[in-house]
């Protein structure tokens, strides 16, 4: 069963990649084919991401590998001798236990307003929590790939698409400035790859948002509905057309 839902998984990346990095050679489609393999990450639910010609796991693909394998627990405690709050700066060391009175895997993850993106100045704290939790998984599991949480901060003219605006049309930031595919895209990818009304969906996801328009969403939130709207296609589409058709405008009967 498990290797079924592996080789499923597999397919599921490639094609997935293929419509997002168009024309990408033969090794990188291996490359994804492997990582899918190993590690079972997602590229539909943003667990491996392609930033600037390389591959990263995410923070999400590391917990919900951990998930998997039953990982006993993990603890976090602040450097207080390497931090300098007066600057921004935080240390933190994470310790992940596979299992119970197992001996631990330890990370280490900094941060300080250098090496983050502007956008999330003022929340080194918990970037650099975050990053000392990936380090400690990948030790943890043997995970040679980084993870892009752990990246430094990178220009917003390169993680950033110019000229969008809206919600679903930026490029929406890990934390550190770099980014997973348009919000946009992947919204497109789902419907064009379930086959479902765009106009439905849209309204669905501005009510799954609980704003009035799609547009006015918060990068998150729109998140969150894509992944909720792959996972219910994939499990039930006839039940998902059926919820999407109750978004359908209601014509009047005139008498």
């Amino acid at each position: 069963m498990e290797r079924t839902s592996t080789t499923k998984l597999v397919r599921q990346n490639l094609r997935f990649v293929k419509q997002l990095y168009p024309g990408l050679a033969s090794p990188e489609l291996k490359r994804v084919r492997e990582l899918t393999t190993q590690f079972r990450i997602s590229v539909a639910r943003g667990e491996l991401i392609r930033v600037d010609g390389k591959w990263y796991v995410t923070h999400t693909g590391l917990l919900r590998l951990a998930f998997r394998q039953k990982c006993d627990g993990i603890d976090t405690v602040l450097e207080d001798r390497h931090c300098d709050p007066s600057v921004g700066r935080w240390v933190f060391r994470a310790t992940v236990y596979k299992k119970p009175n197992s001996n631990g895997f330890v990370g280490y993850g900094d941060a300080d307003p250098s090496n983050v993106s502007p956008l999330v100045h003022g929340a080194e704290m918990r970037v650099a929590e975050t990053r000392a939790v990936n380090r400690a998984l990948r030790r943890a599991y043997g995970i040679g790939l980084c993870s892009v949480e752990e990246l430094g901060a990178v220009s917003i003219s390169t993680a950033v698409p110019v000229g969008s605006t809206s919600a679903a049309g930026n490029a929406h930031s890990n934390g550190n400035g770099t980014c997973q595919p348009r919000l946009r895209d992947q919204l497109c990818l789902a419907i064009r790859r379930f086959k479902l009304d765009p106009n439905l969906v849209k309204s669905y996801a501005a009510d799954f948002c609980g704003t009035d328009s799609l547009s006015d969403a918060s990068r998150e939130s729109v998140q969150a509905f894509i992944n909720h709207l792959n996972k219910a296609a994939e499990e039930n589409r006839d039940a998902l057309v059926c919820k999407l058709n109750s978004f359908a405008p209601r014509m009047e009967v005139q008498s």
